[in-house]
């Protein structure tokens, strides 16, 4: 097993459910449905008998390592994969195997097969970011209220809230859900329309009666349960896939920023959140005390690729000359699963970190008391001017003091500057001291914050 290159999708990434989804077993069931209903529906018309559709409806689940590997062992000969499973389905199937595929074209199958492991997908993805909704909402509402720094251009701004800021990825990932939900709910097969989506091999089945073949065609494609696309060709249209690549491109979009800000976070230098971190787990080979963020770097990593994967689905629709080419193909092999796992896996490992969330409360007070006091010199400002100050030697005035704040800062000193402000004759003149003091104290200088971050958290229904 371990003696040939393997995907690290093989194991590494990605939950069992999405790895088997994508599973070259599951695949060859979808496509041995898909040639069941096919007979069901020629049988309706008296095409083929009873006796061969009972018999693949009887074998089409022995998808087995020993029937793959026999139509692998085909496929080295006859070098199509489709057919290649159409022989071996048959050899298993003494009185049916003759009529499987029959009218059918090979992206008749795989197009609409395709097109119900896209779906599947994208539902099993919509779960995974519904549980991570709730884990992230449910902290939202529980730090609504805990007073950090806001950070712009990576420098410190005015304060926030803990919750407010997580309340921004929720957003995002809010909008991901939307997307996501309609993509997966406009998911369309290709029907089964023939070798260049006309339909003719099947009306020639119905013996060019339109009667019968409205029959046969409502029959079949209501037996799929699968919407169809109205117009195609030997193929649904790539452009689907391009939509359906934005959107897992979209949702390691918002990921990606939520790990990338976590990882700024967990920084020594600012230390107010980190990464779950294990009892045993080794941060570094050489150095022991080492506590990486590896999860959100690994989120990153994973979405930096998922990010590159929309272009090669916009060249395979851009590219798909006249009624069909073959260069989709071996790429759709790989990015389709390999794309949904690395979503699954990025989505599975943020639920665990924002769950797990580690909160260090003591450097979110140090780091306000450090750098709150600036963010508060506009509240003092405005009640100075108010009380009938001069706006812009008010601000003179408070600049001043900030510059030699940030020297103090910068010489390893505590925040001098709410002590400076308060004995200044320009400031108390106009405000007693005690008020500036009160003033200077941007613990609860958030606005409706709050109240904001709470109304989003409960819009995430449990």
């Amino acid at each position: 097993m371990h003696h040939t290159f393997q995907s690290p999708f093989t194991q590494r990434y990605g939950g069992a459910a999405m790895r088997e989804l994508w599973s070259e077993q599951h695949k060859r069931r979808l496509w041995r449905q898909l040639w069941v209903k096919l007979a069901e529906a020629q049988l309706q018309l008296g095409i083929v008998n009873a006796a061969q559709v009972d018999d693949l409806r009887a074998h089409a689940d022995d998808v087995t390592e020993a029937s793959i590997a026999r139509a692998l062992e085909i496929e080295r000969e006859i070098h199509h994969d489709l057919m290649a499973e159409v022989h071996a389905f048959a050899e298993q199937c003494p009185i049916g195997g003759g009529i499987i595929h029959l009218g059918a074209t090979s992206m008749d199958i795989e197009d609409n097969a395709e097109a119900m492991r896209l779906q599947a997908a994208l539902t099993l993805t919509l779960t995974s970011l519904e549980g991570l909704l709730h884990s992230l909402a449910a902290q939202v509402e529980r730090y609504a209220d805990l007073t950090t720094m806001a950070f712009t251009h990576l420098q410190p701004a005015e304060p926030t809230t803990l919750g407010y800021r997580l309340a921004q990825y929720l957003q995002d990932l809010c909008i991901d859900l939307d997307e996501l939900r309609r993509c997966r709910d406009q998911i369309k097969g290709k029907g089964f329309r023939g070798a260049v989506g006309t339909s003719a091999s099947y009306l020639e089945l119905c013996d060019a009666d339109p009667v019968r073949f409205a029959s046969f065609n409502q029959h079949l494609h209501q037996s799929i349960n699968q919407l169809t696309f109205e117009v195609v060709t030997q193929t649904y249209p790539r452009k689907q896939d391009w939509l359906v690549l934005n959107v897992l491109a979209g949702i390691s979009q918002s990921l990606y920023k939520f790990a990338f800000d976590l990882r700024v976070l967990q920084s020594p230098p600012i230390g107010e959140l980190a990464e779950p971190f294990a009892s045993k787990q080794v941060g570094s080979s050489a150095m022991p005390f080492k506590r990486n963020p590896i999860n959100a770097e690994k989120i990153d990593s994973l979405a930096r690729f998922v990010a590159t994967l929309p272009r090669v689905m916009w060249d395979n629709a851009a590219h798909s000359l006249l009624e069909r080419t073959l260069d989709d193909s071996a790429n759709r092999r790989v990015v389709l699963p390999e794309a949904f796992l690395a979503v699954d896996e990025m989505l599975r490992v943020a639920t665990r970190i924002v769950r797990d969330l580690r909160i260090n409360t003591a450097q979110i007070a140090r780091n306000m008391a450090t750098y709150g006091p600036f963010a508060a010199t506009e509240r003092l400002l405005m009640a100075a001017v108010k009380a009938g100050g001069d706006r812009q030697n008010l601000h003179e005035v408070i600049r001043s003091h900030s510059m030699q704040a940030w020297a103090a800062i910068n010489a390893g000193q505590a925040n001098p500057l709410i002590d400076s402000l308060c004995v200044d004759v320009e400031i108390t003149r106009l405000l007693p001291a005690a008020q500036a003091r009160a003033l200077l104290d941007a613990s609860a200088y958030v606005g409706d914050a709050p109240a904001r971050a709470r109304a989003l958290a409960a819009r995430i229904q449990p």
